[in-house]
Parts: structure tokens; sequence; C-alpha cells
């Protein structure tokens, strides 16, 4: 399924895949300080209809719908995307896929063993190969394969252009073994995750050369080491065809070919409707479609949904009559309806018919959803409104709001770093505390924002936006000026008054405007399960929380700006380290280092004691300070896809409200929402996910390092696009990934998470849903969760079933 929402280019690429769902995707109940068991909870099964390989009939092709046609079969490129990740998974070798669990595992057929046979002086991994393991042209995978895959990835040739070297860059040589099927790999620098590299394994023909790697790969792999090779790519069909290697030497591929083949979102209803694909991931919307097919074949009764279903006998009479009347020109007009409806039932019975053909398999997707806040500037900025923000939401609710309509465990997650289910999996989310409305709302007025603080007069602020920090440079400069100088500010005050009151005027009109346009609106509410509509499509802007006083949010700085908490953060750090230390089980990170006392560090959870909550906001409308309102801005994407995210922003801007937060939501193109929008900061409150890897320290740092300001005065940000961070984060990261002992470096990763969950930047909500119909009669495919599949044992159990019923209409 289409996913925006997922930075595009993530195949744990570091975890940059791009716009990863638009509103589709699968998954976790909120345990505050949970206990210090190594796993609170189990993982959602995958659900593929497994069936043993003698029950699984030869021959016969599958069609499997993609997004998109790759645009590289170079998954270390960065515009390497999922339907890239499908193609390699069944052509080149992995040497430690995940399981069921989330956990690497050995791949037996091209391992026989793969260990840490020194740790000092320097980490030493050897490779035995399985020596049946060749190359499609009849060469052993060996050491040369190796070698140039590392010295591609190592980053130390910028001929090669490539997405990522993590890890790469650690290794100090590679040399052969006792013999050609042992490959001797030792690393300068320790690296716990080292079952990560030299997966997918390109042949040295392609990573050999900077031409071959850059864009040889891009469109053909002539030389592979999987259960299928590749036949062609035809762009002009949208398909990228699969078939049986005859040079495997592992069990062999159930199926002749495998056919990825483009359908887009919104057609795949249809596609599997007229027979064209056999797998394909659908929304809530086509599940709901197959789930009323197959009730309706059971019962023999007549459709009670679809075109025409909501048409009462009034209106049906009042349609006969006009049909038939004496006015021509309305019985022309109402008999051409009449028949286009009839045409659209017809058409309608036709596809729920042949729906029946097909199962709902799902699970948990290996990827969660997010709300992101941006710290870079404006509200934000000041942790405290970004605890307050997380200590407003209801994260059951949201989770039950995706998953419960879908049959699936509506839990929250609690880890930035793993998932329910996989080693090390822990809630951290203790630590930065539960759903509180009123810890919330004393956050806020601690924070200065108070009622009636709209109507202010602007006063020095602490650190906070840029916009605050020019405020306070102009009124000191006001403040070094002669009598006529105050003479023209009051002018100008008056001015200001005037403009005010225009701009209050204009903001009431618009909000009018919105009032009448709500269809659009009203469909995102119904969000998930809701079957889609065009209305839901429309783009556009609402503000929930100011319908009494109009008023603009701070303005963001066009530059970008290292962040700076406000000077209490350093008072409130405190309480939440000691709470962050509780939680990770780290005594020492109970203890307050000077470094947490700097600008960047962890802030606290709680208000200061003492700290009195303001009434119920949600009664008053939103709060102020310094004549300003506290509306945050809240990006969502705008596509079909995505109601289901779009029902989730609004729940959230529910929740905001009652705790004196307006937002003003913003729908954009699906296509633009990542790069323009989240990449380049230019939000205040997003919902996106994020991949799962087995590999938290190496790919989870770039997402949560802490920004450094670049030469230019911007900042880097690696894939960090809440700009939150700390150095100790950083420091957590650097020690586990060096750490050789598994479960020392997992609990590492537990303090990390306790610390991001306390920097309040990310705040993880649900693992998104895994929704796949697929045909009846195949098994071993279909929802498949953390596994990856195994694409030679995937056929028809019914040998005459081969086929269909995407063979029935071409």
């Amino acid at each position: 399924m289409s996913h925006v929402g997922v930075p595009r280019g993530t195949v744990r690429k570091r975890r940059s895949l791009a716009l990863l769902t638009a509103g589709v995707l699968t998954i976790p109940a909120l345990a505050g300080c949970s206990s210090d068991s190594e796993e609170t909870s189990r993982a959602v099964p995958q659900d593929i209809a497994p069936a043993a390989r003698d029950r699984v009939a030869d021959g016969s092709t599958v069609n499997w719908a993609v997004d998109a046609m790759p645009t590289t079969l170079n998954a270390f490129q960065a515009d390497a995307d999922t339907a890239t990740t499908k193609i390699t998974g069944a052509l080149l070798p992995t040497l430690f896929p995940m399981d069921a669990a989330g956990h690497p595992k050995l791949n037996p057929d091209y391992l026989e063993s793969a260990k840490i046979i020194e740790r000092e002086p320097k980490q030493v991994v050897l490779y035995k190969l399985n020596q049946q393991a060749v190359w499609s042209d009849g060469r052993e995978i060996g050491a040369p394969d190796f070698v140039a895959q590392w010295r591609a990835l190592s980053g130390k040739d910028s001929a090669f252009w490539t997405a990522r070297n993590a890890g790469y860059e650690r290794i100090e040589k590679i040399e052969r073994g006792s013999d050609d099927l042992q490959v001797r790999v030792t690393f300068a620098k320790p690296y716990a995750d080292w079952r990560s590299l030299f997966s997918p394994l390109y042949p040295k023909e392609i990573t050999g050369s900077p031409d071959t790697f850059n864009d040889g790969a891009r469109t053909a792999l002539k030389n592979t080491a999987g259960p299928f090779q590749l036949k062609g790519v035809d762009k002009a069909k949208g398909t990228v065809t699969l078939v049986r290697s005859p040079r495997w030497w592992g069990e062999k591929a159930k199926l002749d070919s495998l056919v990825f083949r483009v359908v887009a979102p919104k057609d795949r209803t249809k596609a599997l409707a007229d027979g064209t694909v056999h797998v394909t991931d659908i929304d809530a919307a086509t599940a709901n479609r197959i789930a009323l097919a197959l009730r309706d074949g059971s019962n023999g009764q007549p459709l009670t949904h679809g075109p025409g279903a909501d048409l009462t006998p009034a209106a049906a009479l009042r349609s006969w009559a006009l049909a038939h009347g004496s006015d021509e020109k309305q019985a022309e007009i109402a008999q051409a309806a009449r028949e286009a409806n009839r045409k659209a039932v017809v058409a309608y019975g036709a596809e729920q018919k042949a729906l029946r053909g097909y199962a709902v398999r799902k699970s948990l997707e290996p990827a969660y959803t997010q709300l992101a806040l941006n710290g870079e500037s404006g509200p934000l900025a000041d942790d405290r409104v970004r605890r307050a923000v997380a200590r407003a939401l209801d994260r059951q609710e949201l989770a039950e709001t995706v998953l419960k309509p879908l049959g699936l465990p509506a839990k929250p997650l609690g880890s930035h770093l793993a998932l329910a289910g996989q080693p090390g999996y822990k809630d951290g989310s203790g630590a930065l505390g539960d759903q509180n409305t009123k810890e919330a709302q004393a956050l806020l007025a601690d924070a200065g924002w108070t009622q009636g603080g709209a109507a202010e007069k602007p006063k020095d602020t602490k650190a906070g936006s840029e916009a605050e920090k020019k405020d306070a440079e102009k009124e000191g400069e006001e403040k070094k000026a002669g009598t006529a100088e105050k003479s023209e500010k009051a002018d100008a005050d008056e001015k200001k008054t005037d403009k005010t009151e225009a701009e209050e005027k204009a903001e009431k009109k618009a909000e009018e405007k919105a009032d009448k346009d709500t269809d659009a609106d009203k469909a995102d509410r119904a969000a998930a399960g809701s079957d889609e509509s065009a209305a839901s499509r429309a783009e556009g802007l609402y503000i929930v929380g100011q319908d009494d006083k109009p008023g603009a949010g701070p303005a963001r700085s066009a530059a970008t700006h290292v962040l700076a908490p406000s000077r209490d953060a350093a008072a409130q750090s405190i309480a939440l380290l000691r709470q962050a230390g509780a939680v990770s089980g780290d005594s020492a990170a109970a203890k307050v280092t000077a470094q947490d006392k700097q600008p960047g560090g962890a802030a606290g959870a709680y208000a200061p004691v003492g700290t009195a909550a303001p009434a119920p906001a949600s009664v008053k409308g939103p709060l102020g300070k310094d004549g300003k309102t506290l509306t945050l801005r809240f990006v969502l994407p705008a596509g079909p896809g995505s109601q289901s995210l779009r029902g989730v922003g609004d729940r959230i801007a529910a929740m905001l409200e009652k705790i004196g937060i307006g937002t003003e939501i913003t729908k954009v193109p699906d296509e633009s929402y990542f790069k323009d929008h989240i990449a380049s900061g230019d939000y205040d409150l997003a919902l996106y996910s994020w991949p799962a890897t087995a590999y938290p320290a190496t790919d989870g740092r770039p997402i949560y390092a802490k920004p450094e300001p670049a030469t230019d005065g911007s900042l880097l940000v690696e894939q960090n696009y809440t700009r939150v961070g700390t150095d100790h984060i950083d420091q957590l990261f650097d020690q586990a990934v060096a750490e050789l002992d598994e479960k020392a470096s997992r609990e590492l990763m537990k303090q990390a998470d306790a610390r991001i969950w306390a920097a309040a930047g990310s705040i993880p909500l649900f693992q998104r849903p895994q929704l796949v119909a697929v045909d009846k009669k195949l098994s071993n495919v279909g929802a498949f969760g953390f596994a990856a599949p195994r694409y030679q044992d995937i056929g028809f159990t019914d040998r005459q079933a081969a086929g269909s019923p995407a063979d029935r209409k071409k």
C-alpha cells in the first residue's frame, strides 16, 4: 500500500525510506513505568496462510501489486524504495533476515556460520559460506564480493553514490580465511550491529566500479543469487518480471514466475475484481468491501450497500415520477440518472462477486506512527510546551481509533527503538508520564501561556521562537531611543491596533467561509474504517480552538537555528533525569550531570511543585502570551489513502484544545508532504512513520541525533526532523553500537529511549496496521509482520487454482 508519512528510500538504510504511508499501515496499553522485563508485550503473529511445501503446487504465476516502478535496483542508493526491497529480496543474498519476532536470524541458504572469533585487540568476524552458494553465472560467492561491497560503501571513495555507509566505515580489512568459503572481517572499531552488513550482498561485478554501482544496477541485475532471477523490466506496462532461477541451490521456487505490477492504491479494488493481481496491500475501505463480499456470498440476500443502497422509498418514487413525467427535459435527465445508477449497481455487484475469491490477511506492520513536534522554533522550542502536548494525548484512544475497527490489538507503542515482541522492547513512556490534563495545563502555565495572554503587550521573553527573540531585541532598541522616538512609537502602536482590528475582521470572514466547507473535514473525522469520499480528498486549512478570538501563531523563521530551550528548563531537568533513570534501570542516570544542564539537555516531565493548573482551557478558549495565541500548525497529507491519518490528527487537535492549544490544520499533497514539509521543517506538528529495525543502535542514531549547526548558520539534522536532541542521547547510541555484549547494548538502548521520551520531540502512537488482500488459494504470503518473505515457498495449494483469479481477465 502507499505509505505517506514514512520518509522515502527507507529500506533500513539508516531508515530513510520515503513518504511511506498516506494512510495504510498496521499494530500496540500505555504501561507508564513498566517492569524491568525484557519484553512487556507480544508481537502480533503474521498472517500468511502457512502451508507445508508438499501441499503447494509447482508452477503458475503470481501478480503482486506495487505502488510504482522501482527507480533503482540498487538498495544502497537514496531513491531505493519498498519495491526495490521486495524485488532484491527475491534475487540477492540476505545473510541475516528478520524472523517473526523481529530478530536477525542466520540464513542457512548462504551461511554455515558467522560469529565473532576475536574481541581483542580488535573485533574479528568469521563468515563460513554455504559451499553450494553461487551467483547465477556459476561463480562462487566469496571474499571478493565482500571486499568490493565494503570498498563501495565505506565512504572513502566519493565516486560511489551511496545513501549509507553505517558499519562499513568501521571495517579495517577483509581477507580470505583458510579457504575460499571463509571470509574474515576485521573491524577498526567494535561494531555491535555487524549482522546488518552485506545484506543484500551484490556481486563484485556491480560493486567493483562506480559506473556499474551508480548506473548499471539501477535498471538491471545480470548476476543474482536467489530463488528467482530477473527476466525483464517493462516500464510501459509497469511490470518487473522474475522467473525461477535454474542456478538456485536451495529449495526450488514453487512459482514459475513472480510479476511485480504497478497498481495505484486507488485502483486496487478494481484490480482485484478484474483479476489482474493476486496480492496487494489495501486500505480499510477495500478490506471492508472484501468482508462484505464474503458475507453476502454466504447469505444469498440482495446487496444492502453500494450505489443506490441509501435510496429511500420516497426518493425512488420521486425518481420514477420524474422519469415518467410530462416534463420531457426533466424526464430525460431523470432517465439518464437512473440508467447510470443501474449500471453502477450492476458493476458494483459484479465486483463484489469477484472479491469473494480473496481473503484479507492482517497483522501489524514493522513500522510505527508518531506525532512529531518541531522543536526548532516557535512555542515548541520550549520543552515545557512539548511535554504539555505529549501529556495531553490519550494514546490509547488514538490507537483504538486506527486498530480496533480492524480487529487488531489496540495498544499504544512504548518505545522509539523497538516494537512489541522484539528483543529489547520495553515501555519507556513512564519517563515522560501518563496522560494528565492538569499536569499539561500546569506546564503551559509555567511556560507563560495563560488565559488572556493573547491580549497582553509583549514582554521580555525567555528562550523560544525567533519571533520572540526579535521582539525582545526591538524593545531593547526602543528603550535607548529619545522622546521623539517614543512619540513615534505611540503613533505606530495606534496604527498597529488598527491593523489588528482589520486582521481580526479578515480572519473572521475566513473562518465563516471555512465553516461553510465542512464536507471534507467530516469525511476525515470518520477516518478509520470509513469509505472514501471525494470530499475527503480536498486540501485546505482550518483552525481548531480559535472559535472566539482569532490570532496568529508565532511566525517561523526562514533560517534554521540551533535549539535553545527556556531558562527554566534546566531547573526542571533534575526531575526528568531521575524519572528516566528509574524507568531505564540506570542508577547513574538519576544523577544530574553537567551536560544535562546545558542547552539541549533533557528537561523535566512535570511542572514545578506548586504551579497551579489553570481552569479547563476548552471552556475559555486558547491560551496566549505576549499578545499571541498558542496556535500550532498541524500538517497532514491530503491524499485519499490518508483518511485514517487525518482522523488521528483531528482527535489530537481536539485533545490539545482541551488544554488551551489551538491547532491550524493544513492538508498538503502526498507527494510534497515529506520533502517540502517534514524534511524542511515547515510544520509544528506532523504525523509520519518510521520502519522497525533489528539494529536500533545503528539505524536509530541519525533519527534522534542532536542537530548540529553548519558553517552557513543552518542546522544539520540528519534524519532528526523534530530538531530535538541531546548530547547524552548521542553518547548512549555511540556506546551501544560499540558494545559487543548484546544484553548490555540493549540496556543502553533502553536508557536512550527513556531520554528520547523525556525530550518530547517524538511521541510514538501505535504500530501501523498491515492489510493484504490475497487470492484465497495462495499460501505462504500475506501480512508478514516482521519476517522477510520466503519467496520460494509462495504458491497455490490447489493446482487447478494456479493462475486464478488473476488470469480470469487480461
